[in-house]
């Protein structure tokens, strides 16, 4: 199978590429200088012309506070990029699986957030990203669109991928102890990824590790024990005590109910073992 990853540079553009590689797979690995996915022309030139069998699309806008301040920048990259890339797979006849937020969700529901439970974003982030959304499905109605979140891995930049080295060197740090996600390892995420670019599999997909789900404290509790660190370096805070641009939901659990199909995800807690025994990390 042919694929073409956009993003090339990101945490999980690079796992689905090493995956897919590993898998047999002959890999097209576009970064923003070789492929901007808001530029349309730029699209359907580079999709028309490699005719991939498959599309994932890793390219976003991620940065949540930023986006307050350049809105039209976010909204090129999550809204405008996801539908040029619908547009032209729709044309090449390439499925397309790209990628969304749990940031589409307000926070407001206790439980986990389904397929079912309508988006209601409370940022620019989580606005651009819900726009994308509907525009692909608008697009090419045989399109993936994947919610996932609290994604971490080897190379990732963000708190959660960050964590294991920081006790690693007995670092401490704060951890927010009142806003609940779901933990979910970035290989789990690129395997499903690809399965679903297999699949005859068109809409809306949560893909996120399985279990209750924890607290950003709760995973860096976590990975103490797994790694023998001392909790004593982490110090509790709530997410009020952080001033930041961006609002952010204080429970952005998934779960999904369209995944009969496919085999469960792992458990979180499972993965996390399994990530901090592997010698990217160790």
């Amino acid at each position: 199978m042919k694929i073409l990853i956009t993003g090339a540079n990101g945490m999980v553009a690079r796992t689905m590429a090493n995956i897919c590689e590993k898998l047999g797979d002959e890999v097209v690995a576009l970064d923003r200088a070789r492929l901007n996915i808001a530029d349309r022309e730029a699209v359907m030139s580079v999709i028309g012309g490699e005719s991939p069998d498959a599309v994932l699309n890793c390219a976003a806008f991620t940065n949540v506070d930023l986006a307050e301040k350049e809105e039209a920048a976010c909204y090129a990259a999550n809204a405008d990029g996801p539908e040029n890339l619908a547009m032209a797979c729709k044309e090449s006849g390439s499925a397309l699986v790209t990628i969304s937020t749990d940031y589409v969700f307000g926070g407001k529901k206790e439980g986990f957030y389904t397929e079912e439970d309508t988006p209601d974003p409370i940022s620019v982030y989580g606005r651009s990203k819900y726009e994308g959304e509907l525009r692909t499905e608008a697009a090419y109605p045989a399109a993936v669109t994947v919610r996932s979140g609290w994604i971490y891995g080897s190379g990732g930049i963000n708190f959660l991928s960050k964590i294991p080295e920081m006790l690693a060197e007995n670092k401490p740090f704060t951890a927010i102890d009142d806003v609940f996600g779901t933990p979910t390892n970035a290989n789990d995420l690129a395997l499903r990824l690809r399965e679903l670019a297999l699949s005859n599999a068109s809409g809306i997909f949560h893909v996120a590790n399985t279990g209750d789900g924890t607290t950003y404290h709760g995973f860096a509790a976590a990975v103490c024990d797994v790694i023998g660190a001392e909790r004593e370096l982490i110090t509790k805070i709530s997410g009020a005590e952080l001033e930041r641009p961006a609002p952010r939901p204080c429970n952005s659990r998934l779960a999904s109910i369209r995944s009969e199909k496919f085999e469960p995800m792992p458990h979180w807690a499972d993965s996390l073992r399994n990530y901090l025994a592997s010698p990217l990390v160790s």
